[in-house]
């Protein structure tokens, strides 16, 4: 009897065992007695090795990894370029902390990020190790140049678990609760609609009634706008459910911003490093941040953080925000090799393969009445499940079940918002295995429908 396609190509799953097998079983055990209970885990998968989109767990099954880590291994799973680059440097230096000396390839990344910034304006870099501290360094930076304390922040936002981050967060109850007070000055408003009606009824009259929101109630009536350092939002929205704004969004939320000396603060830790198709989610839309927060995908797997602003902004004093270990030459070292990689071909992939996953899945609106809505740029897309299109009604559980039976098949993807999958592959991914991924899906979502 001949193989199949799966069993004798390494870039397709490959399944030796039930799941978990029993050496996940085992691991899985000894997790449970002594790591955080903090932590999620939607399905028992145990990784031993990775090498592009594909991953093999201490059983030896082979999964097709649809969420890049969670958008962070942008060159793909030990990429050959980054490895080397982490090698050689590891031998070199480890670390010396570049807040209290210099390294020269810290200098080299900054004036890498500042050169393809959106907005062709001079900028200054901060480093740090993660996400949410690159958005705390931004919320910092934003109260010291302005001397104003508060922020509008979003609906569906995710921006960290960090304190001033979870503040500004606003995607699930369970991230916030139990942990306050929090961070005072914080106000939440829908993201790119209004209070009065359902994203994606009217998204071009949907985005400007929501920046009337700020406009012409939260300022006049509740939130002096001498008092608002910054509007934080995500470009496109990822524990949100992969929202993408109309254009018309952030053009009127840039002219607001700008008429009331509001900074606009752009987190571009999932959407940024080539995920959508261009470097930046920004650069779709035409806008040009006063501060990026960056991160996950900027060094393909080790830890880097950064906070990207206009140079005129960025001018605190010394000692007044550090990081030890940020811009750990290790991890800048990564990011440099990932930069080169993103620039030259990485970038044009999440194009072209995002390109032809979203024209393949928006065809299932059309077939299949449970799928609400598919949206995304490049390879940053969400599925929305509903249980019945006519009505819109969310239906997570359908999206739990499909996500449970795709790992069943060898297939990594994660839930994003109420009841979207998203799908966030490593930027190395092949057309062969997107059309893997997008007929494994609709296999599981025929059986989750049966």
């Amino acid at each position: 009897m001949s193989r199949t396609m799966a069993e004798i190509r390494a870039d397709l799953p490959r399944l030796l065992t039930p799941l978990p097998g029993p050496k996940a079983r085992a691991v899985i055990e000894r997790d449970r007695a002594v790591l955080s209970p903090s932590y999620t885990r939607p399905y028992p998968l145990v990784v031993k090795r990775g090498e592009g989109a594909i991953v093999e767990d201490v059983d030896g099954n082979r999964f097709l990894d649809m969420n890049a880590g969670i958008a962070v291994v942008a060159a793909g799973h030990c990429h050959p370029k980054v490895v080397e680059a982490i090698q050689r440097q590891a031998a070199q230096l480890i670390h010396m902390s570049g807040t209290d000396f210099y390294y020269e390839n810290m200098v080299e990344l900054a004036e890498k990020l500042v050169r393809i910034a959106p907005g062709g304006v001079p900028r200054r870099v901060y480093f740090g190790n993660s996400g949410a501290e690159a958005v705390e360094a931004a919320l910092k930076l934003a109260r010291y140049h302005t001397g104003r304390d508060k922020f509008i922040a979003f609906f569906g936002a995710f921006h960290g678990r960090t304190m001033g981050a979870l503040s500004l967060t606003g995607s699930k109850n369970i991230q916030r609760r139990g942990f306050g007070p929090l961070v005072p000055g914080v106000t939440h408003i829908p993201y790119a609609y209004c209070f009065r009606c359902a994203y994606g009824k009217q998204p071009e009259t949907c985005a400007v009634e929501c920046v009337k929101v700020i406009e012409e109630q939260l300022v006049r009536c509740i939130l002096p706008a001498e008092e608002v350092a910054a509007i934080v939002l995500e470009p496109v929205q990822g524990e949100g459910g992969y929202i993408v704004p109309p254009p018309k969004f952030f053009d009127e939320l840039q002219r607001v911003a700008r008429r009331l000396g509001i900074l606009i603060i752009a987190d571009e830790v999932q959407s940024g490093m080539g995920r959508t198709g261009k470097m930046w989610a920004s650069e779709h839309f035409g806008l040009m941040p006063d501060v990026l927060a960056v991160a996950k995908g900027i060094a393909s797997g080790m830890p880097l953080g950064a906070a990207i602003a206009r140079a005129e902004l960025m001018q605190w004093k010394p000692g007044a925000h550090a990081s030890t270990f940020g811009g750990n030459p290790v991890a800048v070292a990564a990011a440099l090799a990932t930069l080169e990689l993103l620039e030259t071909e990485l970038v044009g992939n999440a194009a072209r393969i995002g390109s032809h996953m979203l024209s393949r899945l928006r065809e299932w609106v059309r077939r299949h009445r449970r799928v609400g809505e598919v949206r995304g740029l490049g390879l940053m897309i969400g599925i929305e499940f509903v249980k019945d299109q006519a009505t819109r009604e969310r239906d997570p559980e359908l999206r739990d079940r499909i996500e449970q039976l795709a790992f069943e098949r060898g297939l990594l993807v994660l839930a994003a918002g109420p009841n979207s999958i998203r799908l966030s592959p490593p930027l190395v991914i092949t057309r062969d295995q997107a059309d893997f991924a997008i007929d494994t899906l609709e296999d599981c979502l025929s059986k989750a429908t049966a």
